[in-house]
Parts: structure tokens; sequence; C-alpha cells
């Protein structure tokens, strides 16, 4: 086993976690937004009321924007109804960790994928969780399924660089973090030039 390469910065933060926002539904369980600018039939003066028509799963998040604490049990409700359950799991998974119970997080995210192997959410936490319990293997599993589920994500490519540096693979690294830097936009794309710059010296220096 090769030496784990020491920085000779502090290592930079990986990024977080990924949030599921709301799915858009088939067209036999659409749930159209209200069109204010349609041709609603009212007489001139009429009040239209407009009502809200939310799934536990949006009721849920709602509340886990606003970051109300009642955002973990309307996640369980969700779940309890069938309500987007592999979304639902995902982001309760989110909320666990957030709160200091890794064990929790973990069962969240893994439940998420039997309901939904290929969720991109799910795979892509899974591995944020198993980079803070430095397991750098199943780390970059996930990330490497989430990127076959999206390739154009750029955060995993930063993530998995940082994997790949600390686990000694100097040329994966250079190439994963290479690859985040053609998709992240340019202010944030940044972020990855001084960790770049080390790798490209210590390979330099490796030779």
């Amino acid at each position: 086993m090769g030496n784990i390469l020491q920085f000779s910065s502090p290592t930079p933060p990986k990024f977080g976690f990924e949030k599921v926002r709301k799915r858009t539904r088939s067209a036999s369980g659409a749930r159209d937004q209200l069109n204010l600018f349609g041709h609603a039939k009212a007489s001139p003066g009429k009040v239209l009321r407009l009502t809200t028509d939310m799934s536990p799963f949006e009721e849920a998040l709602r509340l886990d924007e606003k970051e109300d604490p009642r955002a973990a049990k309307a996640y369980r409700k969700s779940i309890d109804a069938g309500d987007c359950v592999a979304d639902a799991y995902c982001n309760l998974g989110i909320l666990e960790s957030r709160a200091g119970n890794p064990p929790k997080a973990f069962d969240c995210f893994t439940n998420s994928l039997k309901h939904d192997p290929r969720h991109f959410e799910s795979h892509y936490n899974l591995g944020n969780l198993y980079f803070e319990e430095s397991n750098f293997r199943l780390a970059r599993m996930h990330y490497e399924i989430a990127i076959e589920l999206d390739p154009t994500f750029s955060n995993i490519y930063f993530n998995l660089g940082l994997v790949h540096a600390l686990s000694d693979n100097l040329k994966a690294a250079v190439n994963s973090l290479g690859t985040y830097r053609k998709l992240a936009p340019a202010d944030e794309a940044r972020k990855a030039d001084q960790l770049l710059a080390s790798l490209k010296l210590s390979m330099t220096n490796l030779r």
C-alpha cells in the first residue's frame, strides 16, 4: 500500500450532501402548477380560491427548506404513505447526518437505494458518508456510480479527486479535478487550483 499523500496545505473541504428537490412526475400522475396567467373563466371581480394540493413528500420538502424541525417527521409520513419513498429516505438521511446520527443516515440512504437502486442523490450522499468515515474504497464506488447516473454534476468529481488524492492515486486525482474544473462555474473551479498544483508537484517529485 502506498503512502498517503500529505498536503502542503490543509485538505480543502469536500462538497456536502445533495438534497432531492421536487420530482417531475409522469403525465398520468402530474400535479401541474397553477398558471396564474392562463385563461381562467371567472366573472369580473370574482375571487378565485387558490388551493394547495401538496403530496406528503412536497409538504416535507417545504418544511425542510424552511429548516423546520418537523421535516423529519414529515419525511417519515411520506415514506409511510408510499409517496416518493426513495426521495424521502434520501432527504431524511441528510437530516439524520446533520443531527449527528451517522448510523441512521446510512440506514436511510441504503433504504433509499432499496427502493431505487439508481437513485443519484443517495449514491452521492453515501459517498460523502463513507468519505467522512475514511472508507475511501466505498466512497469511490458510490461516487463512480453517481457519475454514471449524472456525469454532468461537477461536485462529484471534486470529491472523487480528494478520495483519489488521499488514497495516493495522484494521476486519477488530477484527472478527476481536471474534469471538475471543466464542468464547474469559473468562480467555483478555482477551488481546485491549489490542490491540482500540489498534486502535479508531487507527481513530478516522484519521477
